[in-house]
């Protein structure tokens, strides 16, 4: 039950529609529901204003579809990461009527979409190398499905700086930041120092030998000399794609009047 559900019915019981014993027996279940194998916790949309999102990653196809088939019930969408495949085939040929968008090159699924309300602000995710994009595609979509208007910079890194120059219009109408890079790292610092904007730095694990799995972008995004810097994991997209959701959601709930010009394409 998301937020929305949750204060239809409290109305409804308010306006004698519902009666308190049919009510309780509607969130009887809350705040998680106990499957077989898992313990899917129902309260999280109202709780953190995005339904349980699906880690796939060490899951069976049958365990990813119990909690699917939990969740789907009463949410919309619902975030399916590292997603294999195989496993998207075996999942939608298990819902073949539900709504599933799926992305091979970011193994991120996302279930009964719903783009009917858009937060004010824009995500901007900026990806320094085209083998970076894998990434930057899990924290984009991520921040789509939280209804975030996202733009997509890819290809843009230091060592063909004046590509990113190219797009400072679009950096600028920013609220939100995520730079990925792998190699040194170095796009994070650069973008941060050309804005006022926060930006969330995603390492990844594409580059040489010496950057040992992502390891060096990871601590050079962590010694940046430039302001407004936060960074997550490694590959990290979803994580990155989560933060930039809650800091435009932070400009909806305290300054919902205000909405910048978001660029169309």
């Amino acid at each position: 039950m998301d937020r929305d559900n949750l204060i239809e019915l409290l109305s409804r019981v308010r306006d004698g529609e519902v009666n308190v014993d049919d009510a309780l027996s509607c969130l009887k279940t809350e705040p998680f529901e106990k499957i077989s194998h898992s313990m899917v916790d129902r309260h999280r949309a109202i709780r953190a204003g995005h339904p349980e999102v699906i880690y796939c990653g060490g899951k069976t196809s049958r365990q990813i579809c119990d909690i699917l088939k939990t969740l789907a019930a009463e949410n919309s969408n619902i975030i399916a990461t590292r997603l294999s495949p195989e496993k998207a085939r075996e999942v939608m040929a298990e819902f073949p009527s539900m709504d599933m968008d799926y992305s091979e090159e970011a193994r991120i699924a996302v279930i009964n979409r719903d783009n009917s309300h858009k937060r004010p602000g824009l995500v901007v995710v900026i990806s320094a190398g085209t083998s970076d994009i894998p990434v930057a595609e899990e924290a984009a979509i991520t921040a789509e499905a939280m209804g975030n208007n996202v733009e997509r910079i890819y290809d843009a890194g230091v060592a063909g700086i004046h590509r990113l120059f190219a797009h400072v219009e679009i950096i600028d109408k920013a609220s939100v930041i995520i730079a990925v890079a792998g190699m040194e790292g170095a796009l994070a610092s650069v973008v941060a120092g050309l804005n006022d904007k926060p930006v969330i730095a995603v390492p990844t694990s594409v580059g040489y030998g010496a950057n040992f799995g992502g390891l060096a972008p990871l601590l050079a995004m962590l010694n940046s000399c430039a302001g407004g810097v936060s960074v997550v994991n490694i590959d990290n997209g979803f994580g990155a794609g989560y933060i930039a959701g809650l800091i435009n959601r932070q400009i909806e709930n305290h300054a919902p009047s205000i909405e910048k010009e978001i660029p169309h394409k």
